[in-house]
């Protein structure tokens, strides 16, 4: 391939986010979980929190964490948290 088409000057990808997680069996494993789902939503990376966590957007057993986590958005003010928390809610519920 000639230097010419080589794609030299086109940016990085960005560093993956990381998710510091207790373990699986920790009872605070789901809260975590939760609270790091809604982060990955935040900053526009759901599938590495997805791989991170083992669990998928919007899954139920989830549903109670989130809502805490909403309600704490809701008071404090965060718009965006309230934002991705809603629509975390939104996609979980049963059909």
């Amino acid at each position: 391939m000639s230097r010419a088409f080589a794609p030299k000057d086109d940016p990085p990808d960005p560093p993956r986010a990381t998710y510091a997680l207790p373990p699986r069996d920790d009872a605070g494993y789901d809260a975590a979980a939760a609270a790091a789902l809604l982060h990955g939503a935040r900053v526009g990376d759901t599938a590495t929190a997805e791989e991170a966590t083992g669990y998928g957007w919007g899954e139920p057993r989830l549903r109670p964490h989130v809502e805490r986590i909403l309600q704490r958005a809701i008071g404090d003010g965060d718009e965006r948290l309230e934002q991705v928390a809603e629509r975390f809610l939104k996609q979980g519920r049963p059909r």
